[in-house]
């Protein structure tokens, strides 16, 4: 018997925990965390333990599945990759390019197959109609760093180990481990600041986990942050506490900004948003006289109806407050690979809406069409519909609004593909699934994570686990079936475009004339990365040519094979200041007040003017969970229900609801039942559901997830109801009403 130890990053949140992982006679047997790990130092949560029954679980594909009328069957690859090529070849021979469709969901984002793989076949499908499961999540975030600093991965995180004065709105980090923040152990990272003496506010209109151990709790009514901003903005401009410090100089369009908060000072928002003036002037004077401050904000401010607006204003508050690109405050992470601001240039001005979608004209950012819109480009008749989609990692059916009717438009195509690991809600529709290798099956490196990290390390995990016999790996899938989409049949030559993507990459970074590699022969340094291939080959490039790289022996750094040499990680130090290197504005400065945002302010107006609806329905979070397939691992889905309604007792008592009982909920965009949860935890007039449940469809392959479905919260989200800036989904503050009902799904 063979016992031995590997190392791994979990996957399964931006956490980017390390993992040590006993492995006994293949099969991972104990999963602990890994003390020797330069980032999270043994930190885990039960997700990252859960890893092994990811792996192990029965339902998980293995086989390439075919559809046969209504049901599955296992088949060869190559059968698999025909009849893939049959399905989108008559798709794209009937309807034309444009009535294809693609959509990447965020597990997308956790492997490098994902990240560096996926775009070249969503290139080669020759479509406008790109979706992706960001305009249900951060788009917001990414249009406004990108109209500000000039690229949209261009995100600053809170330097939380030195900072003294925190505020974290609408995120709950101790149960989503951090988002768009990656920051191993951030509940002790948080109990750490407030031991040195730093203080720690919470604005959500729940009392989340972190609300509870925060100094403060200011429950904010839900979709109105950017009004509570407002007022934190006019009051720094009102009582002169604005103090660019160390940013003099390198920010353009204040006086803009003055004139465009002037019309909100705290008296006039305060009731709307619930937050009172003197809180709202406590908040900005404490802001603005931390020494080291920071304030963050996520989901919670981005899946609202003004998602970009509140993004905008946290990003010009701590502009205003000096606490951009400072030690302790919001600062920009320098990762060792795929940086795209990491060499100093001018950009280009940051264009949003270069073309709308066919139904109800929403604007593509940053290449994609708002998910929002989904549903109806695959119902509408006319030139241009949806008639055939490919999903790599994605459960739109189960994430995106509208469920109902974009179930029924899945159902009603002409042909579907699908990458992924489960025949889940969406996949069921597919006429071929594709399963990837495990997490346990494939290397790892964290190269979007490391981008939005509170410190700059490099590290590498090799595949714990070999695969399946006969199983090609994640990126050799995506790449026949971009060869497919190019008309290169089922047989492309996979070696051959692993070679023109390589290429294509280095040719992209040896343009850029502060490259360290600018004007050499790109022939010779993708020969210089053999023997390796597909994304282990990429990632040796992206860090020798990165900000710590050795550029090909021209200077000291690192490789791929010294980050392999070093199993626990290379500590890469602290952030540092990067301005104003980091900036790829048009005019090479902070663009404080884009045109956009100041315009969006209009419609606010408009908004504010409008009734208040007496519910409010919004998300949760929970540290058991992520995304909708985490439902089907037994470790994460025991205990009691966690697909509740929470209701405050005094809406409880007003409506004739009980806790354990069920309310019907009820939108403009359809209804569900659910299990009531009387908690004092959340605000009077806000109701909660968390995201991505009802697991109860037929043709599902989940059994565990099946056994305790919960319901569908997007049956209540509606469509229309967008950020227009971003196209982004108001996931939060959906006007909803209650009634008790005697019984509970079946």
């Amino acid at each position: 018997m063979d016992t031995n130890t590997a190392l791994r990053i979990c996957p399964f949140c931006e956490a980017t925990c390390g993992l040590s992982l006993t492995v006994h006679d293949g099969r991972v047997t104990e999963v602990r965390g890994d003390e020797d790990d330069v980032f999270s130092q043994g930190y885990l949560c039960p997700k990252g333990v859960a890893i092994t029954e990811l792996h192990d679980d029965p339902d998980r594909l293995r086989e390439p599945q075919i559809r046969r009328g209504d049901t599955f069957e296992s088949a060869s690859w190559e059968e698999a990759f025909e009849v893939a090529d049959e399905t989108l070849s008559r798709v794209i021979a009937q309807h034309g390019r444009q009535a294809l469709a693609f959509y990447g969901g965020n597990p997308n984002t956790h492997n490098i197959s994902g990240t560096l793989y996926t775009p070249v076949m969503a290139r080669a499908a020759a479509t406008q109609h790109i979706y992706s499961a960001s305009t249900l999540d951060q788009m917001p975030k990414h249009v406004a760093v990108a109209l500000m600093y000039g690229d949209k991965f261009s995100i600053p995180v809170p330097d939380v180990d030195r900072c003294d004065y925190l505020v974290i709105m609408g995120a709950d980090p101790l149960s989503s481990n951090g988002s768009l923040w990656t920051a191993p152990d951030l509940p002790g990272r948080l109990r750490a600041l407030k031991a040195r003496g730093g203080r720690l506010v919470v604005i959500d209109p729940r009392r989340s986990r972190t609300a509870k151990i925060a100094d403060r709790h200011l429950g904010v009514v839900p979709g109105t942050d950017q009004l509570l901003l407002l007022g934190v903005a006019h009051t720094l401009f009102a009582e002169n506490l604005v103090r660019l410090r160390h940013l003099e100089g390198q920010v353009q369009g204040i006086d803009a900004v003055r004139e465009a908060v002037a019309p909100y000072p705290a008296e006039r928002v305060a009731a709307r948003c619930g937050i009172t003036a003197d809180d709202i002037r406590t908040l900005a004077r404490e802001l603005a006289g931390a020494e080291r401050g920071c304030l963050y904000g996520r989901i919670g401010t981005t899946t609202q109806r003004f998602g970009t607006l509140t993004s905008w204003l946290i990003e010009v508050i701590n502009v205003l407050c000096g606490h951009l690109d400072h030690e302790g405050g919001a600062m920009f992470p320098l990762g060792a690979a795929g940086h795209r601001n990491a060499l100093p240039g001018v950009g280009r001005p940051i264009e949003l809406h270069r073309w709308r979608s066919r139904v109800s004209g929403m604007g593509e950012v940053f290449s994609e069409l708002p998910s929002a819109c989904l549903a109806e480009e695959m119902d509408t008749p006319g030139e241009g519909q949806i008639r055939g989609l490919i999903t790599v990692a994605g459960n739109p059916a189960r994430s995106a609004p509208g469920g109902a009717r974009l179930d029924q438009a899945l159902a009603n195509l002409d042909g579907m593909v699908s990458v992924d690991v489960y025949r889940n809600e969406t996949t069921r529709h597919a006429n071929v699934i594709l399963p990837p290798p495990s997490q346990l099956q494939r290397p790892h490196f964290d190269l979007a994570f490391n981008l939005l990290a509170v410190r700059n390390t490099a590290r590498w995990s090799p595949a714990v686990l070999p695969p399946e016999p006969g199983q090609p790996d994640e990126w050799e899938i995506v790449l026949r079936l971009a060869g497919i989409l190019a008309g290169q049949g089922p047989k492309a030559d996979v070696m051959a475009m692993d070679d023109f993507v390589a290429l294509n990459v280095i040719q992209r970074e040896i343009a850029h004339p502060a490259s360290p590699l600018h004007g050499q022969d790109p022939a010779e340094l993708l020969a210089a990365l053999a023997p390796r291939r597909g994304p282990e080959r990429i990632i040796d490039f992206l860090l020798r040519s990165g900000p710590y790289g050795d550029a090909f022996g021209q200077r000291e750094g690192i490789s791929l094979d010294a980050v392999q040499a070093a199993p626990h990680g290379i500590d890469l130090g602290a952030l540092q200041p990067r301005l104003p290197g980091v900036l790829l504005t048009a005019s090479g400065a902070i663009e404080l007040a884009p045109a956009a945002l100041i315009a969006d302010l209009d419609r606010l107006e408009r908004w504010e003017a409008d009734d208040r609806p007496p519910l409010t329905l919004i998300g949760r979070r929970h540290l058991r969970s992520n995304n909708s397939w985490m439902h089907n691992l037994p470790m994460l889905n025991s205990g009691t229900n966690r697909c509740t309604l929470w209701v405050h007792p005094d809406d409880a008592a007003s409506l004739g609801l009980r806790d354990g009982g069920f309310a019907e909920i009820t939108a403009s965009a359809g209804q569900v039942t659910a299990e009531v949860e009387v908690t004092d935890a959340i605000r009077p007039g806000v109701v909660s559901l968390p995201h991505g449940w009802g697991h109860d469809t037929e043709g599902v392959d989940m059994s565990v997830a099946r056994g305790r479905p919960g319901v569908n919260a997007n049956q209540l989200t509606d469509p229309t109801d967008i950020d227009p800036l971003s196209g982004t989904v108001a996931l939060n503050a959906i006007p909803i009403s209650l009634s008790p009902v005697s019984a509970g799904p079946l």
